[in-house]
């Protein structure tokens, strides 16, 4: 084992130390010390986010242009930046106090996933790591449905587990996007068993195999996954997004369904789908700003390479 490879572990360990012991004290609070210790921690957080506000600044320059002042970005950033300081904390404290997702995350036009679902071919649904997601999740499958999500494991495989636990306790299956087969099969077998399929489309997609659409009238490599499976099983697309309101509570949004159009051919199809859907996040992206994980190179990849 190299020297690096010894302090990756040690700071893994360190982390995941943090944060079982950041768990175990917040859980134990009342939800208003936790609100009220959360808008000082991502106040302080602000302070040493370097890089982030660099890679912020620029995501938001290549989306927005001059349409944004400086001072808007500045702006966009620190609510992005709080929300995701919120949505932490709020993931720990309500995966210990499930109640608590019921209580404080409603729904917008429930009727369309249920009539999606009455055709019996299961549900993908897309959407963007946008909001506090993974509470939409926890929502969704309390609520009945059966949930599954495609996520990537993080590199410290204890936390990972650990989190893996907490997930299906609380009723959401996980299916890891690799090994790539592996993850193609079990999203398959879920939607012809008229399960939920649930597919965040707004991440880079350097790897091979995803096509480069317009977002933000920009270039951006994007997968093909949800509608490479609603071409092999008849499945509605469904854009789905989570938005917290003024006062800390969160709606699902459930869009209009996505029936796919036909190209000239399979690429073009899935070209123009893919493209489609793009459209739509972009369309709540543009809406709701700092919902959206703007620390991320989207635009990484760049045709041709």
């Amino acid at each position: 084992m190299t020297l690096n490879d010894r302090i990756k572990r040690f700071k893994r360990a360190i982390a995941r130390w943090g944060l079982r012991g950041t768990s175990f004290v917040l859980t134990r609070l009342p939800f208003s010390v936790v609100s009220f210790l959360t808008r000082v921690l991502t106040t302080i957080g602000l302070l040493f986010t370097v890089k982030q506000k660099k890679i912020a600044a620029e995501s938001l320059k290549i989306a927005f242009g001059d349409e944004k002042s400086p001072k808007e970005v500045r702006q966009i950033f620190k609510k992005c930046f709080t929300n995701v300081g919120k949505m932490m904390i709020e993931l720990i404290y309500f995966m210990d106090h499930p109640k608590m997702i019921k209580e404080r995350v409603s729904f917008e036009n429930k009727e369309v996933l249920d009539k999606a679902f009455s055709k019996g071919k299961g549900v993908i649904a897309v959407s963007a790591h946008f909001g506090n997601f993974p509470l939409m999740l926890l929502r969704f499958a309390q609520e009945g449905y059966e949930t599954n999500a495609i996520i990537r494991q993080t590199r410290d495989k204890k936390i990972e587990k650990h989190f893996q636990q907490l997930r299906t306790k609380l009723g959401l299956k996980t299916l890891y996007s690799h090994p790539r087969q592996k993850c193609v099969t079990d999203s398959l077998k879920a939607l012809r068993k008229n399960e939920f399929l649930f597919i965040p489309l707004d991440q880079n997609f350097g790897s091979g195999g995803g096509v480069f659409v317009d977002f933000f009238g920009q270039k951006a490599a994007t997968a093909t996954g949800p509608v490479v499976f609603a071409m092999r099983t008849g499945a509605p697309i469904l854009p789905i997004f989570i938005v917290r309101q003024k006062d800390d509570t969160h709606k699902i949004i459930i869009d209009e369904p996505l029936y796919l159009e036909q190209g000239k051919d399979e690429k073009d199809t899935i070209f123009i789908n893919v493209s489609r859907i793009t459209k739509v996040i972009e369309k709540y992206i543009r809406k709701y700003p700092d919902e959206w994980g703007w620390m991320h190179r989207r635009w990484k990849s760049r045709p041709g390479e």
